[in-house]
């Protein structure tokens, strides 16, 4: 449980989203490992952890909170998105080597067709 605890810590003070390796060498950030760690372990239990995290995190952090509430269920994960898409705080994301700037409004709009706010 404490590597648990620890892996959400990471993703509570992400800086960037990325899934898999990112920049000219692939590698994979920490956070990344955490993203996936909280991912294979996910369990009705954490749902009011992933809650606060969607309150509390970084803009980044509110993102993987809000991908892994749709993963441990769908109608909470809508519901994140929702709520995302009225947030104009700025989030890093990386893709492969391209790392982009935009808001929390702006992804959730393009990953789950929401209309900002």
């Amino acid at each position: 449980m404490k590597e648990l605890e620890r892996h959400l810590q990471d993703l509570e003070r992400a800086e960037v989203v990325a899934f898999g390796g990112v920049g000219f060498a692939g590698e994979v950030l920490s956070v990344t490992r955490a993203f996936e760690a909280v991912g294979e372990r996910l369990s009705p239990e954490l749902r009011p952890r992933l809650g606060r995290l969607l309150d509390r995190a970084s803009p980044a952090g509110r993102v993987y909170a809000a991908i892994l509430l749709g993963r441990l269920d769908p109608e909470a994960g809508r519901e994140a998105w929702q709520r995302l898409a009225g947030d104009r705080s700025p989030v890093e994301t990386f893709s492969g080597c391209v790392k982009n700037r935009t808001t929390l409004a702006e992804y959730a709009a393009a990953q789950h067709e929401v209309r900002p706010a």
